[in-house]
């Protein structure tokens, strides 16, 4: 596909105007120059044109908001004057896997006063003697080279990528208000039940001690209830004593008639 094709099915029906990043990778680029892209893409943020068999940036429009520019794995091998030009506010260079040989086709990048980070692995320039050093001094604004800083620390993933145009920081800071709500409410949550489980604990201590009295209770009910029954056995038996000494009586009286008769 080329890249006038493939610049119109990106826009995907917007303006111009209104694309921050458009990503062109692997499609193809005629007489190895830039085509379909123009001044119109005013807020353009991000380019990435990686292996689309570019030789010249020299058909780069203006674009005054870009940022990070990806052109690695092309042919360009010089022709850099373009950039500082077109492109001032660039922060974020990759050349890598391009036919730069000398250090001297990068001195036009001196005039990007805002460029942090440049890549130029698998460049034949990188295989020179002190290459490290003289990039840096070559370009004193540079933060990293291929990754890493002046004391060969590694750049954090941050500096790894472009600066945006704070879309990323607001979506960070949405993230970390989000996760602190969240926070909040399981603090919430979490004091909610241990007010819970304290009033359970409350319910369950005043329920025994209610089942305490209770059984104290049926306990003395159960004491007067035996009392009862015992005094009524009592009569019982008294009743019985009584009885039986009056079947006793009669039965005395009764032999008493019959001597008696006898007599």
């Amino acid at each position: 596909m080329d890249m006038k094709k493939r610049i119109h099915l990106e826009l995907r029906n917007r303006t111009p105007s209104d694309v921050r990043e458009l990503v062109l990778d692997n499609c193809r680029a005629r007489e190895g120059k830039i085509e379909g892209l123009t001044a119109e893409f005013v807020n353009l943020e991000f380019l990435s044109l990686i292996n689309v068999m570019l030789m010249s940036v020299s058909n780069l429009p203006k674009l005054p908001k870009l940022k990070k520019l990806e052109l690695s794995d092309n042919r360009i091998s010089g022709g850099l004057d373009v950039l500082a030009e077109k492109l001032p506010n660039l922060t974020h260079l990759n050349l890598s896997g391009n036919k730069l040989k000398d250090i001297s086709t990068l001195e036009p990048l001196k005039k990007l006063e805002h460029l942090k980070s440049l890549d130029l692995f698998n460049c034949e320039v990188t295989n020179l003697n002190d290459y490290r050093e003289s990039v840096f001094k070559l370009l004193p604004q540079l933060t990293y080279l291929d990754g890493y800083d002046r004391d060969d620390k590694e750049a954090p993933d941050s500096d790894a990528e472009a600066d945006g145009d704070g879309v990323d920081e607001e979506e960070e800071d949405e993230e970390g208000e989000e996760e602190e709500d969240e926070e909040d409410d399981d603090g919430e949550e979490e004091e909610d039940i241990d007010e819970e489980e304290e009033e359970d604990e409350e319910d369950e201590e005043v329920g025994d001690e209610d089942e305490e009295e209770d059984g104290s209770g049926e306990e003395d009910e159960e004491f007067g209830h035996d009392g009862e029954v015992d005094e009524e056995e009592d009569e019982e038996e008294d009743e019985d004593e009584e009885e039986a000494g009056k079947g006793e009586k009669r039965k005395r009286d009764t032999d008493d008639e019959g001597d008696e008769e006898d007599d």
